[in-house]
């Protein structure tokens, strides 16, 4: 009798019934002297079982690792004790029937090891393959091919699964014969569950390529399963996580297969618990589903109801993946605020990194939050990689969020950048200062270092890109000092380095006019002016775009075009649309709030039409009557 003990043992514990079974009465259909004998993983009962040492030749065991092989034990070594765990009696059907009392050992079968001297490795591959003859292999197919087809699917699958733990080729015979029976399997039933087709996918593209055969039959099996039947949180996730491994980003078989998935998946998202929910945004993350927007938020709604349950590296998946999958949640950032404090303060600080990074790209300013961030920042910061302190920085910066602890956050970060100055990566050094001028902190200690040429050679030098974002960062901390810091006389941005204008692609400097705010400004201030005496997107010479602009002589009266050369003091009219406010609050964000100080400093009387003021009045004489007001103390002729 063949034992199998060591890892084929702990392999074959997680057989399915139907396999056990099979192997339990694998014996009555094998050749004289050769069964398989395995153990239940139910009623874990150890009693040491002699095993009779054969003759001329030695035991063998394997171990967990491939790669790895046990020295044999001598064939004139006493009777070996192996803990074996005894089992109830398992019939074809996979149900239990009456246990017998033990039996003394059984003599095994005398045979003639593979004795050519090989390496560990090659020695251990022989091993493994005695293990898998065909005949053994045919047995236990004919054996599944009784069962029904679920159970058969799970039962290849698990066979097929020890083949790639012990490392057997996907050309070796006992993994061909296991194959072609799985596509027969596929190509004659579609009554194989959910649950047994992902274990079957995964098992066969880790035996093959993604491209294989049985991977695209399991895959059109499992669309017409997910089409046909209810899929339970367990088989979603198990789908989705088979999804990325096997599927082509883009691919017809891909769309059409989530596309029914996200469809389940929805109307089971009130089941799905915090685990379910990390790992399908995993997944959609992986799948690059930024289109799944309604699965999305149902997701990120769900989050926030199973939001206190979530281990601190779920919470960290599940907002990185709604940073870029992700829309605004109220209920979200609500759940965040009420739970997260507390662990902020002894949390990792990858876990803050999420955070911050979460509440830049939503745009959603935090009081509470960021509170905490600042606090845990100013005791803990040493701790933290220099991309870390990016996040935090960047993310106050950008949101225009000054914390109440302003003061001994920014001296813990000029302490850091003094220590460990050369640590930061050149395009992260940057983003950092140019965070700090957004809250009017304005690094002076630094900016020699940033605009020397050393620097900026080292910046050429280590391959960063040039892009015209990093150009508009230099450009405007020299604007930033050049206009606010008059005392400083240190180095400047080289001139034939500035950008003439900010780029707008990305939005990184200044947010586009809203049209259709201004097509609502636009009538009741051609009767309020008396006619057409303003200019739309208006370039400066320092790169700011001005959404309107008007002229006025030195008695304040505005100017028609034809004498613009004659003006005295020009008006900015800044038409404030939703984008240039924080999502969840009325605040500017901080580029919009750093161009309006630079545009004053600039001689231009800056007005700001906000949208959620204008949109409030319904009628074109409180529009004109508004206007009037905003305007009043600019232009005298209204003040008659």
């Amino acid at each position: 009798m063949i034992i199998f003990f060591g890892v084929m043992m702990k392999s074959m514990l997680c057989f399915s019934s139907p396999v056990r079974a099979v192997c339990q009465h694998a014996s009555s259909c094998l050749p004289s002297g050769r069964s398989l004998t395995m153990c239940s993983p139910v009623d874990l009962l150890w009693k040491p079982v002699i095993l009779q040492q054969p003759r001329g030749t030695s035991a063998r065991s394997f171990q967990r690792t491939r790669n790895a092989a046990v020295p044999a034990v001598s064939s004139s070594s006493a009777p070996v004790t192996a803990p074996v765990r005894i089992d109830p009696d398992v019939s074809l059907s996979g149900r239990h029937v009456a246990s017998t009392r033990c039996t003394p050992p059984v003599p095994v079968t005398p045979y003639t090891p593979y004795t050519k001297a090989q390496s560990d490795d090659a020695s251990a591959l022989v091993n493994i393959r005695s293990l898998f003859e065909e005949d053994v292999i045919h047995q236990l197919c004919s054996r599944l091919s009784h069962l029904s087809s679920a159970d058969r699917a799970e039962g290849l699958a698990t066979l097929l699964g020890v083949c790639v733990e012990f490392g057997l080729e996907a050309h070796s015979p006992p993994v061909l014969r296991l194959t072609t029976e799985c596509l027969q399997l596929l190509s004659s039933s579609r009554d194989i569950g959910v649950a047994q087709l992902c274990h079957l996918g995964t098992v066969a593209c880790a035996l093959e390529s993604r491209q294989s055969t049985m991977v695209t039959g399991v895959l059109d099996s499992l669309e017409a399963a997910v089409e046909g039947s209810r899929v339970s949180p367990s088989e979603a996730v198990s789908v989705y996580q088979l999804l990325t491994l096997v599927c082509e980003t883009g691919s017809q078989q891909q769309r059409a297969l989530l596309s029914s998935l996200h469809t389940h998946t929805q109307r089971l998202v009130h089941r799905l618990g915090a685990k379910h929910v990390t790992d399908i945004l995993h997944s959609l993350l992986r799948l690059q589903q930024k289109q799944a927007i309604s699965l999305v938020l149902r997701l990120s709604h769900r989050t926030s109801r199973v939001f206190k349950t979530l281990s601190d590296d779920q919470i960290t998946t599940v907002l990185s993946a709604l940073t870029i999958l992700g829309q605004p949640d109220k209920d979200l950032l609500a759940a965040m605020e009420k739970h997260l404090p507390e662990r902020l303060s002894k949390c990792d600080p990858e876990l803050i990194s999420a955070v911050m990074e979460y509440c830049l790209q939503m745009k959603c300013r935090s009081e509470t939050l960021f509170e905490a961030v600042a606090e845990n920042f100013v005791c803990r910061a040493e701790t933290h990689t220099t991309v870390q302190i990016a996040k935090q920085i960047v993310a106050m910066g950008r949101l225009n969020y000054l914390p109440v602890c302003s003061n001994e956050m920014f001296e813990k970060l000029e302490s850091i950048l003094s220590t460990r100055f050369s640590h930061f990566q050149p395009h992260v050094l940057i983003d950092v200062l140019h965070a700090c001028i957004h809250l009017e902190r304005f690094p002076l200690n630094y900016m020699p270092k940033i605009f020397s040429p050393c620097f900026l050679h080292t910046l050429q030098a280590q391959g960063e890109t040039w892009d015209k974002k990093t150009f508009g960062q230099l450009s405007q901390l020299h604007l930033s000092f050049s206009l606010e810091c008059t005392h400083y006389w240190g180095p400047r941005f080289p001139f034939f380095f500035r950008v003439k204008r900010f780029p707008s692609v990305d939005e990184a400097f200044e947010t586009p006019m809203d049209f259709m705010l201004y097509k609502q400004v636009k009538e009741p201030l051609l009767q309020l002016l008396g006619g057409n005496y303003f200019s739309t997107k208006i370039f400066t010479h320092n790169g700011y775009t001005i959404d309107v602009e008007m002229c006025l002589d030195e008695n304040g009266l505005v100017l028609p075009f034809s004498q613009w050369s004659h003006t005295h003091k020009r008006v900015a009219l800044c038409l404030d649309g939703q984008n240039r406010f924080c999502n969840n609050t009325r605040h500017l964000l901080g580029k919009e709030v750093t161009k309006r100080r630079h545009l004053h400093r600039m001689g231009y009387e800056v007005v700001q039409i906000p949208y959620f003021e204008f949109e409030k009045l319904r009628t074109e004489r409180a529009q004109v009557q508004y206007l009037q007001d905003k305007l009043f103390p600019k232009i005298s002729k209204f003040s008659e």
